[in-house]
């Protein structure tokens, strides 16, 4: 225990006290959100993502340890596990030298050294290796039998059992696999008679890249293109260091013998050790490359999550369309769904352009619209062109914005968007999806599965689970670090609140339709558990409660301590949010009040923080997404001009970002900033608005653009 402790402490660069304290606090079944939240006095401010690395990590080493004492007892069993054997497991780092260790135990299956080794060559490999023979053809005569009839068999057969033994060494596996890995290159190459019509994979069609320095995007691409039949991948080395560096350990005296072992070394490395050595690098590239895409997507997923409200409009959404029209839906200040329709102003008639310019300027007119939020799928631009000229040619005040319409068509046709409106059609459920993403990006986005909202690069060639259990930490995160109205909450967006469970969120909803509304937190107790409550009850708030603590982010069992403060400084609850109550805070000498009131530095912080603004919601922080009333043709483009925009998605080679033509733009990692990062996400975030530069016009009409004006 405390040596995965220690190694995970290495690894995570924070210390061990931390670490022990943490996965108590997770062994006694405390959930990461209110961990990170309200224990940070216990884990000293660690934050969800250290909490959930640590208990990542350990459950990996868990896995190892237990792995390491399986292969100890199975060797063991074999009466052949010695100390070096143990002192090797205990040093081994990863899985794959623990199974390097263990290979020459494991029972074989049928090979050309079993076969050789059952027809009583062993001995004959063993004489050869000690390098110590004087007549060979005598020595080989010695093993001729029915089953082996000639001294070249027997030689052969020797050189098998000889290559086995070398492969299965797990030091020179080690070394070697170091070796093609700092020294190799994957190379890729267009296959013979390969169908890539749209040219996807040109880039790969005769490509190498050093292994040590391929990106995650490009092996993922690769990988793609290999398992669509288009692509042959191998990776390639230098076989003169690899066979030298066996030679070098193997033979031990340069005589008549060493010929012979130089053959079986060779064998040993073409047919044995390189197949396999080369899956493992490719297994691991593609484990790397998992990674990055699955924390890329999960970053963008939580920026997009976190995109402010535009709270109190009435909105209508447009969800585009050419052969089926737009579906047209409106909903109230509140999200309440108003009214349906669809349009088809891109059919061949000038009739129909009017009719549907007609039915959008009614219902902007009906309902009074402050914004009318587009999806940005097929015929949007298109969309967006006539919004724009029905504004301007009718001088409404009413703008438009582009909205991510990513995993609308999927909510439409859950089981949670047939019980809100059981009598819409899936398409005026998609646009009233669109509609809402834009007054409460969260609690709409909730309602669809994670890896259906559209924010990275092959989220479909990674592993799912490890997708899903990333992408789910993340919402998990994003909602607790909002908080809730439990008194509005949609069962989609309780489930993600720290420590509930389907069957006490069920009995919350029951109690709110039979009950009306909760007036404080004290009644919650009621009906969730001990545990439960203490979990989940600093995410949910009331407001207009009967306690105004209820409404913020700081939890019951810090009433009483709460009420200590605001009393020492001479003011009532009522003034919880007041000028007066603020400057009071901010006067506090925080050494002298967490002695006063027996309190730790973290949660007398973060009192202070929700007092002074006790219905703080996070997300106000953000810029609000740029609403537009005219639109940018790529005719009007110039290099040089500057422009603003949105970013749409942030992947490894840069980010896209919508400046308001057909598609987005996208500025190259090195157009984001003069200093140097790792990868974009360390600068930019999906919804970020920002100020850039056209570099360049493609005669596609793709756009390349820059952050940095000297670029221009």
């Amino acid at each position: 225990m405390n040596n995965i402790i220690e190694s995970i402490s290495s690894s995570l660069n924070i210390r061990v006290e931390q670490i022990e304290k943490t996965l108590k606090l997770l062994e006694e079944g405390n959930t990461i959100p209110f961990i990170s939240r309200y224990r940070k006095d216990v884990t000293e401010g660690l934050l969800e993502d250290d909490i959930k690395k640590i208990s990542g990590v350990y459950t990996y080493e868990c896995n190892l340890a237990k792995r390491r004492e399986d292969v100890k007892r199975l060797i063991d069993e074999k009466g052949l596990l010695t100390e070096d054997i143990i002192s090797s497991l205990n040093n081994a780092t990863k899985l794959v030298e623990i199974e390097d260790i263990y290979r020459p135990f494991k029972e074989k299956k049928k090979t050309k050294a079993t076969e050789a080794i059952k027809n009583g060559l062993e001995p004959l490999a063993k004489i050869i290796m000690s390098f110590k023979v004087n007549n060979l053809d005598d020595l080989l005569s010695k093993y001729i039998t029915d089953a082996v009839p000639t001294k070249e068999q027997a030689l052969e057969g020797a050189k098998y059992i000889i290559a086995e033994w070398i492969s299965d060494n797990a030091y020179y596996r080690k070394n070697l696999r170091r070796i093609i890995f700092n020294n190799g290159v994957i190379e890729t190459k267009l296959k013979k008679n390969a169908k890539d019509d749209n040219k996807i994979y040109e880039m790969y069609y005769s490509y190498s890249e050093s292994l040590k320095t391929i990106k995650p995007h490009r092996y993922l691409a690769i990988n793609r293109g290999e398992a669509e039949d288009i692509l042959s991948v191998s990776i390639e080395v230098d076989n003169n260091l690899t066979i030298k560096y066996l030679e070098d350990k193997v033979i031990k005296e340069n005589n008549n013998i060493a010929d012979i072992v130089t053959d079986a070394i060779k064998d040993s490395y073409k047919r044995l050790i390189f197949p396999s050595i080369e899956r493992e690098i490719r297994s691991e590239l593609k484990e790397r490359a998992d990674e990055q895409a699955i924390f890329n997507f999960g970053k963008n997923l939580e920026a997009l999550l976190l995109q402010p409200p535009i709270k109190e409009k009435v909105v209508l959404a447009v969800d585009p369309g050419y052969v089926n029209g737009c579906k047209l839906a409106v909903v109230d200040k509140t999200g309440k769904y108003l009214e349906s329709t669809v349009i088809k102003p891109f059919a061949s008639s000038d009739s129909k352009l009017e009719e549907a310019k007609k039915v959008l300027l009614d219902l902007i007119k009906k309902y009074n619209v402050d914004i009318i939020s587009i999806g940005n799928g097929t015929a949007s631009r298109e969309s967006e062109k006539l919004v724009a000229s029905l504004i301007k040619d009718n001088n409404l005040t009413c703008k438009f914005v582009i909205v991510s319409e990513a995993g609308a068509s999927i909510y439409s046709t859950e089981d949670i968007a047939k019980e809100e409106f059981p009598n819409l059609s899936p398409n005026e459920r998609s646009a009233v999806s669109i509609a809402r993403r834009l007054q409460d990006p969260l609690a709409e986005l909730v309602k669809i599965p994670p890896e259906g909202i559209g924010v990275g690069l092959y989220q479909h060639d990674v592993p799912q689970n490890q997708l899903k259990d990333r992408l789910d930490f993340v919402v998990e995160k994003a909602v607790n670090n909002v908080g809730v109205n439990i008194n509005t909450a949609s069962t989609s967006i309780l489930k993600y609140i720290s420590g509930l469970t389907k069957k006490s969120i069920d009995k919350l909803i029951d109690y709110r339709s039979t009950h009306g509304k909760f007036k404080s937190r004290e009644e919650l107790k009621k009906e969730l558990t001990p545990k439960a409550y203490e979990q989940s009850i600093g995410f949910l708030r009331i407001l207009d409660g009967t306690n105004i603590l209820d409404g913020t982010s700081i939890h019951p069992e810090s009433y009483d301590v709460t009420c200590k403060l605001i009393d020492s400084l001479g003011f009532k609850l009522s003034d919880i949010g007041s000028s007066k109550l603020n400057e009071a805070l901010d006067n506090i000498k925080l050494d002298e009040y967490t002695k006063l009131l027996n309190i730790d530095s973290y949660t007398l912080e973060d009192i202070i923080k929700s007092l002074k603004k006790p219905n703080r919601d996070p997300r106000e922080d953000i810029p609000l997404p740029i609403l537009k009333s005219d639109i940018l043709d790529s005719k009007d483009l110039k290099i040089g001009m500057h422009l603003q925009g949105t970013v749409r998605n942030v992947v490894d080679f840069g980010a896209f970002i919508d400046i308001g033509l057909h598609d987005d733009g996208l500025v190259h990692i090195s157009k984001i900033t003069d200093k140097y990062i790792k990868h974009p996400s360390d600068y930019l975030s999906v919804g970020d608005i920002v100020d850039c530069y056209v570099i360049d016009i493609k005669d596609n009409g793709k756009v390349s653009l820059s952050l940095l004006k000297e670029n221009v």
